[in-house]
């Protein structure tokens, strides 16, 4: 297969397990209307949406029946919030239509020493979560020490958490090759069926092929689609799209 065949392959595999995200924090209702539209190309449709709690009416709303999913975060992005507020806003979130929660762990108690309060936390919202898929952010880049990226993501799992997520995009070192290695090691070795999302600095078709490749060697060549893998990013569409050889506003114009 030619280098070009295999990054089209590699694009038309990532568009379908995209999340595609908006958190800054200046999000308008009209950033969001517009991150709804880019969701469903000519290439197909990304997995997800995932926005700001305050959005998700408006997003369920816009992708009401094109299959698309609306994902959220809670305890964004400190991972340092009361437990309480942290379950309130999960719940609240799935009652406005929220598919799916994206949870950023307690990472710096961890690093603090009390490494229980990683598994609490998940337990805690998976509780709440009930059959919605519960993301727990680790912010390995933050961690950065593999021991304590593997400790986070044993815990995570043990907590119920239904993907390992590497990272916010939210400090200054995101999602890295090493760190999604670990984290699949750790689904891997537990015998878990969760899976893996990788989020930040991942701009680029070539950025995305990297990861797909980890996963093909790692949990083999079909495990790598939207039910066990996702990316997280915002700008990565538009590369994708310009891999498949069109402008990202050409692949959407037939967008609902």
């Amino acid at each position: 297969m030619s280098a070009s065949s295999e990054l089209e392959t590699t694009a038309r595999r990532a568009i379908v397990c995209l999340d595609l995200t908006n958190l800054e924090d200046n999000c308008t209702e009209a950033d969001v209307d517009t991150l709804c539209k880019r969701a469903q190309t000519r290439e197909g449709s990304v997995a997800a949406v995932c926005v700001w709690p305050r959005f998700v009416a408006q997003a369920s709303g816009a992708l009401k029946g094109t299959g698309v999913h609306v994902a959220t975060v809670v305890n964004f992005p400190s991972g340092a919030e009361p437990i309480e507020d942290v379950k309130l806003v999960t719940e609240k979130a799935l009652e406005a239509g929220a598919d799916e929660i994206d949870l950023v762990i307690p990472y710096r108690a961890l690093m603090d020493g009390d490494p229980e309060a990683v598994e609490r936390c998940v337990a805690d919202v998976r509780k709440v979560c009930g059959s919605a898929p519960l993301k727990a952010i680790l912010e390995t880049g933050e961690l950065k020490d593999a021991a304590l990226i593997r400790d986070a993501a044993e815990r995570a799992l043990r907590g119920g958490a239904d993907y390992l997520k590497t990272s916010t995009g939210k400090v200054s070192v995101n999602a890295t090759p090493e760190a999604a290695e670990i984290m699949l090691h750790a689904i891997k070795t537990s015998g878990s069926s969760a899976g893996l999302k990788v989020s930040g600095g991942i701009r680029t078709t070539e950025d995305a092929k990297t990861y797909f490749a980890i996963c093909d060697d790692l949990m083999g060549g079909s495990w790598a689609g939207p039910r066990n893998f996702r990316i997280g990013a915002s700008g990565l569409l538009d590369a994708l799209l310009e891999t498949l050889g069109g402008s990202s506003a050409e692949l959407n114009e037939d967008s609902y």
